[in-house]
Order: structure tokens, then C-alpha cells, then sequence
């Protein structure tokens, strides 16, 4: 299926040459991901500060159309733990609540959507990693941080929202630890991480949801012990109809407050669904089609909020899941949502009786392997501008929230990336001789040109933009010093020029023209050429004073000095 906007969903190329064995593959694979998502759905929705069967909803509905409409066979979507940190923010501020969550979702779906119509999905990649692992490594530290309350049972109400407060606060409750809570916290996280040995499939969430439940219930029913919040302490209203969902539209002024926080969901949403593509790609050997699975994303996360959900996002963890367990196609993704369909429809009323510390212990887990500390430290150890980066990203998230963290991350970014081409763009003269031992305009049997008296020849080497407008300062005081007669600028190394360097290069040839010099250009590209002509320098310089290479500028400069009176030659 394709559509004018090219927009190809892999599910209608996949069904042409399915087969029932893809169909049993992708069964095998769908149940065990749905299994694989049940206590992270749960789980995530909890920490996002909603009630646990939002986030089922989130990867039901979020789940199926990621798969249904995706640019990928595998990728699995639904809630993550990126988003409860913005989510929770959200949520928590009484000026938005839910209806502020619903709408700021919306509208992220609404900028993904653009984002893959427009055909940005391969910008996105262009993200620099260590923002990408400073706001990773940032929002584990955040997860986890939300999770001690249930980690000791302290039964706090109220915290604060800011990171060191908070802590804080735990310190000085200390004394309020419920030991039971701790004992089913540890067991939780043995129980995770032991499973792998014994079981690749069977996820070790799943497993210590379930014997910690077990425990749960009889410490409780048969040895009298008290302490432990569970689920349904929590939300004792908790349903699993999934119906159309009612929210206040918030005014103009939340809008324009909810749109920082929209573009940090889209743009995290992005980062996140097609690094996870990426990845399975790496495995699987096919390639996905970024743009569109922005557009499924974007679809997603238009459609979730109308039944209460939260933010979708392709999840790595499961998306490998789905991989490992042998799928085939977008079918194992629908397959997973159905599951949790069941489960939920069936199930949910036994997930009251989880505890809130077996849930932390999940979270803990996930907030340990997504803080990616390896990684965190070998960056560190890098260039300093990508150590100032990822540090400055890191802290942003931590002290202040991801959407400043992300801002200012991008900004610093794109200052040292400016800074590094700026450097790299270099201006040279050369008089008398011009060497021509590397040259790649054309073929030349000699290895060195002689420069008559009068000519100049300056080379820029880089790109000719807004970020290289001190080395212009420099080249416009050694042009001020020179009194050459012809001043030959040679752009055959410059792939690019902005509005601001076709500027420079106004006031270069004004300067020039000032102290009686003619101007020729050499070696400009197409794509420079293009800017030149639609401005007036085209005409000042004249079309024959824009070469393609050296050897036709060197035959202008030549006859414009052969056509001087003799007394100026």
C-alpha cells in the first residue's frame, strides 16, 4: 500500500506473501511479548502517576497501531519507562492533571505525524548519543528515585516534586521503613535477575509479580502480617472496561504551557521508536521505514488519550522480545495487543493483590539497566565537548525536568557542533604559485601554476555559513593590507553556503571593489551557484567571473590583466 505522502505501513507489504508458518511464528512470538508487557504495562502506569489499567490500555491500543500501521516487521509499542518522568510532571501539576496529559499526547502525535510526513525521520538519528544517554541515564536516576517510597515502605503521601527534596524526605523518614516492604522489594529483584539463568523466555518481571504475589497474599491471609500496600490499596476502583475517556480542553494559555512538554513527548517518542527499529534492524537484517513508523507513533499516541491512555513509543526491550522469540511480521505486534486484551478482560481483578514493592522492585531493575553507566563513564572519558553534554544533559533531567534537559542539551549541542565545522573551515592566500599536487577539480600535468604579478588567489575550505564569521574578519583585514589587482576566491571545498556567508562574500567583493580589485570566483558548485544567482552579487561579479575551475579563472584573471592601460601593469 502506498500513498501519496510515502507513507508505507510493512503489515500490507507483509500480507502478500504471508503463510501459515509466519502465522505460527508470529502467534508463538505475540503471546510471549503480551506476557513480556503485562507487569511493565502495569508497572509503567503506576509510576507515570495514572492507575495501572491506563497503561494495559496504552499497550493495547498504542500496541496494535504501531504494528497495524508501523514502518518496521517487529517493533513493539506501548508505554515506557522515557515517559513517566514528563508524564508523572503532567499529571502531578494541578494547573493540567489528566486533561492537560490527554491533550499534550495529542499534540505530540500530531508533531510525529508531521515529522514523518515531512520525511524528517532520518534527522531524528542525527541526535547526538551522549544527549541520547545523558537524558537515558538522567531519567533512571529519576525512576528509581521515584520508586524508594514503595522500595521501604515508607507510605509517604505528598512528596515533593523535585529530585533532592525528595531525598530529602526519605532521609529523614528512615525510621518509618516497613521491613516486610523491603524483604518483598529484594525478592523481587533477586527473583529478575536469577530467572534468566533458569528461563530466556519466561520474562523475570512476570515471574516475581507472580511468586511475590503468592507470598504477598499468605504473609497476609495466614501469618497476620500487615504493611503491605498492594494494587488494590491503591486503586480500588479498578476496572478493566476500556470505553472513550472525558477530559477538560484546556485554555489557550495551558496550550501554549503544554506545547514545551508536547515537543519533549514527540521528540523523545521519535529518539526512542526508532532506536529501537535501528536495533532490531541490526538483527534482524531488514530495514525499516523510518517515516512511516513516525506516522504510526504520531496515529498512536492521536488515538490512546481518547481512552485514558499515556504516551506510545516503540519499546527496545520488548520489540527485542518479539525479535528473539522468532516473529516475522507486524501480526506478532497485533497478536501482543490482543493477549493483553485477554489478560486484561480476564485477569485484572487477581492484579489487585500485587504489591506496590514487588512493582518498585520491577522498576528498580528497569531503572538499572536503562541508567547505561558503562556507557555514562567510557563518554566521559571522551572529548570534553561531548563530556560537557552528556554531564550538562544528565543533570538538567535530573535537577530540573526533560524538557529543559532536552532544550538545552539540543542548543549546547548545535553550538559545539558549529564551533567543530567552524574550526575545520579554513582560509588561505597564496601568491606566485599556487600548488596544485592534491587538486580534484581536474586533471593537470603540471604540479604547481604560476601566479603573475597582481594575482591573488584565496581559498576557502569548509563550509561558507554564518559560524565561520570571525575567519571572514581575518580575511577581510588581510584584503584591506593586500593591493593585488585580480583576487581569485576559490570555492571549490566549500559544499554549502547561508544567507549569512553569501553576505561575507558580498562585503568580501565590496571591499575588494573598494581598493580597485576585480574579483573572479573559481570552483563553485551547483548548490552555490544556485544561492549566488539569486542575489545581486551574480550580476556585481558577472557571469563570466563565476568559474568552474582554476584554469578557466586563471585564464580571466590573465586577460583582465592584459586588457589594464600599461602604466597600471
Amino acid at each position: 500500500m502506498k500513498l501519496k505522502l510515502g507513507f508505507h505501513p510493512e503489515l500490507f507489504a507483509t500480507l502478500k506473501t504471508y503463510s501459515k508458518d509466519k502465522f505460527i511464528a508470529d502467534l508463538m512470538a505475540g503471546v510471549i511479548v503480551g506476557i513480556v508487557a503485562l507487569p511493565l504495562a502495569i508497572a509503567f502506569g503506576i509510576a507515570s502517576g495514572v492507575s495501572p489499567e491506563k497503561g494495559l490500555i496504552t499497550a493495547i491500543i498504542g500496541g496494535f497501531i504501531v504494528s497495524f500501521l508501523g514502518g518496521t516487521k517487529v517493533q513493539i509499542g506501548g508505554p515506557t519507562g522515557a515517559f513517566i518522568v514528563i508524564v508523572y510532571g503532567i499529571v502531578a501539576n494541578p494547573q493540567f492533571g489528566i486533561g492537560g496529559l490527554a491533550v499534550a499526547t495529542i499534540m505530540a502525535g500530531i508533531m510525529l505525524m508531521l515529522m514523518g510526513f515531512l520525511k524528517l525521520g532520518g534527522i531524528i538519528k542525527f541526535i547526538p548519543y551522549p544527549i541520547i544517554v545523558g537524558f537515558t541515564s538522567g531519567i533512571a536516576v529519576t525512576i528509581f528515585t521515584t520508586q524508594v517510597n514503595d522500595l521501604l515502605g515508607l507510605n509517604l503521601t505528598n512528596l515533593p516534586g523535585d529530585f533532592f527534596s525528595k531525598w530529602v524526605v526519605y532521609f529523614l523518614n528512615l525510621s518509618s521503613i516497613t521491613p516486610v516492604a523491603v524483604f518483598l522489594s529484594l525478592l523481587s529483584v533477586i527473583l529478575i535477575l536469577i530467572t534468566p539463568k533458569f528461563s530466556k523466555k519466561i520474562p523475570g518481571s512476570l515471574i516475581a509479580i507472580i511468586i511475590v504475589t503468592i507470598i504477598s497474599v499468605a504473609l497476609t491471609k495466614y501469618f497476620g502480617i500487615t504493611g503491605i500496600t498492594t494494587i488494590g490499596d491503591s486503586f480500588p476502583d479498578l476496572s478493566a472496561d476500556i470505553k472513550l475517556q472525558g477530559f477538560d480542553l484546556p485554555n489557550l494559555d495551558q496550550i501554549q504551557l503544554l506545547i514545551p512538554l508536547a515537543l519533549t513527548i514527540a521528540i523523545l517518542g521519535a529518539i526512542e521508536s526508532l532506536l529501537s527499529a535501528t536495533v532490531a534492524d541490526g538483527i534482524t537484517g531488514d530495514k525499516h521505514n523510518s517515516n512511516t513508523e513516525l506516522v504510526a507513533q504520531g496515529a498512536a499516541n492521536v488515538v490512546v488519550p481518547f481512552f485514558g491512555g499515556i504516551p506510545v513509543t516503540g519499546a527496545i526491550a520488548r520489540t527485542m522480545t518479539n525479535v528473539n522469540n522468532g516473529a516475522k511480521s507486524p501480526i506478532a505486534g497485533i497478536i501482543h495487543a490482543v493477549m493483553l486484551l485477554l489478560i486484561m478482560l480476564f485477569l485484572l481483578p487477581l492484579a489487585k493483590h500485587i504489591p506496590l514493592a514487588c512493582l518498585a522492585g520491577v522498576l528498580a531493575v528497569i531503572s538499572y539497566n536503562m541508567s547505561e553507566w558503562r556507557t555514562f563513564l567510557s563518554l566521559i572519558k571522551n572529548s570534553r565537548s561531548d563530556a560537557s553534554v552528556l554531564i550538562i544533559t544528565f543533570l538538567l533531567t535530573v535537577i530540573f525536568n526533560l524538557t529543559v534537559a532536552i532544550e538545552v542539551g539540543l542548543l549546547f549541542a548545535v553550538l559545539l557542533f558549529m564551533k567543530r565545522v567552524s574550526e575545520n573551515t579554513k582560509i588561505s592566500v597564496a601568491t606566485g604559485g599556487l600548488d596544485l599536487s592534491d587538486e580534484g577539480e581536474f586533471h593537470h600535468e603540471e604540479a604547481k601554476l604560476e601566479l603573475r604579478d597582481g594575482i591573488e588567489v584565496y581559498e576557502i575550505d569548509g563550509p561558507f555559513f554564518f559560524g565561520v564569521a570571525n575567519k571572514i574578519d581575518e580575511l577581510m583585514n588581510i584584503v584591506a593590507e593586500h593591493k593585488a589587482k585580480v583576487r581569485i576566491i576559490r570555492m571549490r571545498k566549500v559544499p554549502f553556503m547561508d544567507t549569512t556567508g553569501l553576505h561575507n562574500l558580498e562585503s568580501l567583493y565590496r571591499l575588494s571593489h573598494d581598493h580597485g580589485i576585480h574579483v573572479v570566483l573559481s570552483g563553485v558548485n551547483r548548490d552555490v551557484r544556485k544561492v549566488l544567482r539569486n542575489s545581486p552579487l551574480y550580476n556585481q561579479i558577472g557571469k563570466k567571473n563565476v568559474c568552474a575551475n582554476i584554469s578557466v579563472a586563471l585564464k580571466v584573471a590573465n586577460e583582465y590583466l592584459d586588457s589594464l592601460p600599461e602604466q597600471e601593469d
